[in-house]
C-alpha cells in the first residue's frame, strides 16, 4: 500500500479534516496519478451529509478529478507518466456484460465502481479526489487536452459528462431550439456545450440575475421561470428542454415548453415523488427520460469536443481550508460555476 494526504468528511455533520490514506499497490493495468484539481459536485455534498442514504465514514468525496500520471502497471498501453489525465464517477466495471461492452459502463449489468463511498471489488471502499494522489484501472483514466487547463478541466469529468451525454441523445444541433432548466454548475455547461453543437438555447431560471453570464456562455434568450408570461410565450417552441437542477418543478408547464415529438429530460435528482402529467405528455408524442453521465468513450469524446470549441468550467479555486464553506454555498447557488480544490493545499499536520 502507498498513502497520500487526503481531505475527509468524518460524519454526517462534521467539519473536513486533513487525514493519510491508503491507496492500493499498482496493478498490472493500474495508473498512480498526482492530483493537481477536484471539483466539488453537488452529489459529494448529498452524499456527505447522507440525503441519498447512509455514507461510510471517513469518507474522501470528489470524483471531478484532475492531474499528471506519476507512474503505471507494465500492463498500462495508454497512459504514460506526464501525461495530463482526468477520473470521472467511476473507477471500475466488469468489462464484459453487454452494457460494458457497448461503452455504458455506468450501467455494467455486475456492478459499477463508484469513484468513492462504494465497495471496491476487493472489499475495500473506494475514496475520491480531494486527495493528493489516486489510483485507478487504465480503462477508466481520461486524456485531458493539452489546450484545457487542469483546474477547468476537472469539473468536465462530471458536470461536463452529464450534460454532453443527453445533448448529444437527443438531438443538440443546427437548428435545434433547446433549453436548459438551471445557470449552476451543470446548466451553464449545458449552454456551452448546446451552442458549440449549434442549437438556438434558451436559458430557463428563476430569476434574470445571470442573464449577462448565459448569454456569453451562447444562449440567445434568457427567461425567468417565476414569471408566469414565460410558459406562454415559449408554448411549443422547444426540440429539447433539459433539466440541470434537482428542485420541484411543474413537469405539466415544463412539457408545455416541448414541440410534438420532443423531449423533456431530466438530469437533476428532485428530492420528493414527482407527479406524472400523462395528458400533457400524450399531447403531442412527447418524451419524459432522464440520464445518468456517460460510458467513458463518450467521456474522451466529450473532453475533446470542448477542446475543439475552446469549452471549460468556469470556476473559483479554493484551498482545502475552505471546503466546508464551499459546501455551504453550493446549497445557497452562491458560487459561478464550480468550485475546484487546489489538492497541493491539502497537507498532513
Amino acid at each position: 500500500m502507498s498513502t497520500t494526504a487526503a481531505l475527509a468528511a468524518p460524519s454526517a455533520d462534521g467539519r473536513f479534516e486533513v487525514m493519510t490514506i491508503e491507496r492500493r499497490e499498482l496493478r498490472p493495468d493500474d495508473v498512480a496519478i498526482d492530483i493537481a484539481y477536484a471539483g466539488i459536485c453537488h452529489s459529494d455534498i448529498h452524499t456527505v451529509r447522507e440525503e441519498w442514504g447512509g455514507a461510510s465514514f471517513p469518507l474522501v468525496p470528489g470524483h471531478e478529478i484532475a492531474g499528471v500520471v506519476s507512474a503505471v502497471g507494465p500492463e498500462v498501453t495508454r497512459c504514460a507518466v506526464g501525461d495530463r489525465v482526468g477520473v470521472g464517477c467511476m473507477v471500475g466495471s466488469c468489462g464484459e456484460c453487454a452494457q460494458c461492452r457497448d461503452g455504458h459502463e455506468n450501467f455494467c449489468e455486475r456492478k459499477t465502481v463508484w469513484t468513492y463511498g462504494d465497495e471496491d471489488v476487493d472489499g475495500t471502499m473506494t475514496q475520491g479526489g480531494y486527495a493528493q494522489q489516486v489510483v485507478v484501472g487504465e480503462r477508466f483514466v481520461l486524456r485531458v487536452p493539452d489546450s484545457i487547463g487542469l483546474d477547468a478541466a476537472a469539473p468536465l469529468l462530471c458536470a461536463g459528462i452529464t450534460v454532453y451525454t443527453p445533448l448529444k441523445r437527443w438531438g443538440a444541433r443546427a437548428g435545434a431550439q433547446v433549453a436548459v432548466v438551471g445557470m449552476g454548475g451543470l446548466g451553464h455547461m449545458a449552454v456551452k456545450i448546446a451552442a458549440a453543437m449549434g442549437a438556438e438555447v434558451t436559458v430557463l431560471s428563476q430569476g434574470l440575475s445571470k442573464e449577462v453570464d448565459g448569454r456569453r456562455f451562447g444562449a440567445s434568450d434568457y427567461r425567468a421561470t417565476s414569471d408566469p408570461a414565460t410558459f406562454e410565450d415559449l408554448r411549443g417552441r422547444f426540440d429539447l428542454v433539459l433539466s440541470t437542477v434537482s428542485a420541484d418543478l411543474d413537469l405539466a408547464a415544463h412539457l408545455s415548453l416541448v414541440k410534438p415529438f420532443g423531449a423533456f429530460v431530466s438530469v437533476g435528482l428532485p428530492p420528493d415523488p414527482q407527479q406524472l402529467p400523462f395528458f400533457a405528455l400524450v399531447d403531442g408524442d412527447k418524451v419524459l427520460a432522464g440520464s445518468n453521465i456517460g460510458g467513458i468513450a463518450l467521456t474522451q469524446e466529450m473532453l475533446d469536443f470542448c477542446a475543439e470549441h475552446g469549452i471549460a468550467a468556469e470556476i473559483e479555486t479554493i484551498s482545502a481550508d475552505q471546503v466546508d464553506e464551499a459546501y455551504d454555498r453550493v446549497v445557497k447557488s452562491d458560487v459561478r460555476y464550480r468550485f475546484v480544490i487546489d489538492t497541493a493545499t491539502i497537507r498532513t499536520p
